[in-house]
């Protein structure tokens, strides 16, 4: 399929194909664990055994990497497996600069996890360039990870400046794209190395399939592609057929999905920066943030994330959360149904998010009711 086909056309195209036996214009879901080898020991359908490769998971492998423009993709039974992949493929002692703002599990990850590897992790502010240089001239960095939209208070790294400042010192530079999706943002062509994506999210899209996914550019190491897809194969931390069927099947609608949430969450970011209750918004897509002007540069919109700060501290943000009717208080995002969460209580007490911040995903309500739910909780 070719990466110059528009996003809608890869979505509903790329990985699939008519059956040639039956005509069905929908992928089968091959449940076989165990593939037939032919009478010479060779293997004519490409395939040996589920854990290294199914036909599901090939043609959900081949999707997202045209919808990256990457030339390569491995799913992962999970986000964190996917990002665990990247992390065990650098060698004891590495050096990774991370954002000061990152995922709470990612951060978990390096500083509880591979720390006992040696793996070093440095957390710096990626909206300051000028602190993002330091820290790479500080000591020798072998990976740079960006996650921008950053979670939870939405900070904006500039993607191609750190970039290039990360392939300047000799580092992989890895974008974690969740947020931000491959609709959004092409973090390949700004520069990055690899893509990450939890496809547990706006891949998914509907809250029912865990997954993860790397997308390797075409200037990848080949040797990190190399190391990576072998602990994809031999550490066995894979999506079953039918999550990668699921995810395919829900890949097709990710354009539309994404736009219409991001529609709706501009206009609940502009609302919710009016209220009086609200202490701040943190939402890219207004021109008060202090990104806007790098997400204008790199996103096709401001997403369909955003956060927000309750005036009253922890008591009255836990408060708000409590009384939402129609938006659901859970773990997750980019489902089609509007979730909250008091991202403190998740987070423990070690983290650094405010006490007094919601973050929310919104999804595919409509946004008049969405608003009147916020309405009566805050009032």
């Amino acid at each position: 399929m070719s990466p110059t086909r528009h996003p809608e056309t890869l979505a509903v195209h790329a990985g699939r194909r008519v059956d040639p036996a039956t005509g069905a214009v929908t992928p089968n879901l091959t449940l076989a664990t165990t593939f037939e080898r032919a009478p010479d020991g060779s293997l004519p359908h490409g395939f040996v055994y589920s854990r290294t490769d199914t036909p599901n998971r090939h043609a959900l492998e081949q999707a997202l990497a045209a919808m990256e423009g990457g030339k390569d993709a491995m799913a992962f039974a999970s986000g964190q497996a996917a990002t665990a992949a990247i992390l065990q493929a650098l060698a004891p002692g590495a050096r990774v600069v991370f954002p000061d703002d990152i995922y709470h599990g990612t951060r978990h990850l390096v500083k509880n996890e591979f720390a006992r590897w040696g793996v070093r992790g440095d957390f710096v502010d990626f909206t300051d360039l000028a602190a993002v240089e330091r820290a790479l001239q500080a000591a020798p960095t072998q990976l740079v990870w960006i996650e921008t939209p950053s979670n939870p208070r939405l900070k904006i790294t500039d993607l191609a400046a750190v970039a290039m400042l990360g392939r300047a010192v000799g580092a992989l530079v890895v974008a974690d794209n969740t947020w931000a999706t491959s609709i959004l943002t092409q973090p390949l062509a700004l520069g990055a190395h690899v893509a990450m994506h939890s496809s547990t999210k706006y891949i998914g899209g509907h809250s029912d399939v865990l997954g993860g996914v790397l997308v390797f550019g075409a200037d990848a190491p080949a040797e990190l592609v190399a190391r990576v897809r072998t602990w994809q194969q031999i550490g066995g931390a894979v999506p079953a057929p039918f999550d990668c069927w699921l995810l395919l099947r829900s890949l097709s609608t990710m354009p539309v999905r994404v736009r219409a949430q991001s529609t709706t969450a501009a206009q609940l970011a502009a609302w919710l920066a009016e209220h009086p209750k609200v202490e701040r918004v943190n939402y890219p897509g207004l021109p008060s943030h202090p990104g806007h002007a790098a997400a204008r540069r790199q996103m096709a919109s401001g997403g369909a994330m955003l956060s927000f700060e309750v005036r009253g501290g922890f008591a009255a943000a836990s408060a708000v959360a409590a009384k939402v009717r129609l938006i659901t208080r859970a773990t997750s995002l980019g489902g089609i149904e509007s979730l909250i969460e008091h991202r403190k209580l998740v987070e423990g007490a070690d983290s650094p998010t405010p006490e007094n911040l919601l973050r929310f995903s919104v999804g595919l309500e409509h946004v008049d009711d969405l608003r009147a739910d916020l309405a009566q909780a805050l009032g």
